[in-house]
């Protein structure tokens, strides 16, 4: 294993937990724009539409990984300038 995959390791841990508290934080600021209610709906709320539900799922998915896959490309692109080498 190349000594920057292991040393990328601990870093990409931290961006996972950094990237999962900003992406909560924006599907929290999303819903408030789009739904009148302050919380998402859990799937098994009976009452909420199967609309909301979907849609906060999608949402949430989708604003998770664009947060994550943006998060892990700047720890990868720095980490390359850290090392002259790309993790991975």
């Amino acid at each position: 294993m190349k000594s920057s995959k292991v040393a990328y390791k601990p870093v990409g841990l931290a961006l996972g937990t950094v990237s999962g508290l900003a992406a909560s934080l924006a599907f929290k600021q999303a819903w408030r724009l789009i739904s009148p209610d302050d919380d998402a709906p859990d799937a098994t709320d009976e009452n909420r539409t199967w609309r909301e539900v979907l849609l906060a799922a999608a949402l949430q998915g989708a604003i998770f990984a664009l947060v994550k896959a943006a998060v892990d490309r700047a720890g990868a692109t720095a980490t390359r300038r850290l090392t002259g080498t790309w993790p991975g």
